[in-house]
């Protein structure tokens, strides 16, 4: 992964030129919580696929769903 700074500024050059502030708000959002998600896989911060209906199982059971 390269400097911060440098990412986003390739991420919005590559953006249309009409594009709003809202547009790259949300690029740069979707850009960190995927760059968020990698690290999380890299560390081992996963959940099997059975897990994950478990925990939405309780989670909707708790909810009153």
């Amino acid at each position: 992964m390269g400097q911060p700074k440098t990412e986003a500024l390739e991420l919005i050059r590559k953006l249309p030129d009409n594009v709003t502030t809202d547009a790259i708000m949300e690029e740069l959002y979707f850009k960190q919580q995927v760059d968020k998600g990698l690290q999380d896989v890299a560390e081992g911060r996963v959940l099997t696929h059975q897990e994950l209906k478990e925990r939405l199982a309780r989670w909707r059971k708790s909810a009153g769903r």
